[in-house]
């Protein structure tokens, strides 16, 4: 059964930064794309960063280069979501996903998900 499971959220100040991890089990992933998607209160989910679980190639929402980084550690199944100089409307419930694809923007992207953790940016 694949999990993936999310930590790392929490209240943090304008400016602050929170490191977001996501820890997948269950089957492999070497040949999928992991995503951090967001949904803020009222707003329609969005993707953030993506990365090949197998690859280097990383790939940004424009609202979050230069302040975000995605990276994975393949040795500890993990896939990470640095985030610094954060502001209010970074406020949102951050997701982890897989997917066999990296048309992120797809609709029905995503063949697994996590349950999300809070972020909460105050200014």
């Amino acid at each position: 059964q694949v999990q993936l499971v999310e930590s790392g959220g929490g209240l943090v100040q304008a400016g602050g930064s929170l490191r977001l991890s996501c820890a997948a089990s269950g089957r492999t992933f070497s040949n999928y794309y992991m995503g951090w998607f967001r949904q803020a209160p009222g707003k329609e989910r969005e993707f953030v960063a993506g990365i090949l679980w197998s690859g280097s190639r990383t790939y940004y929402a424009d609202s979050v280069k230069g302040r975000f980084a995605i990276s994975r550690d393949n040795a500890k199944n993990m896939v990470y979501l640095q985030m610094n100089s954060l502001k209010p409307e970074d406020t949102a419930v951050y997701y982890c996903a897989a997917d066999r694809t990296s048309r992120f923007s797809d609709s029905d992207w995503g063949d697994h998900w996590g349950q999300g953790t809070q972020v909460t940016v105050s200014s």
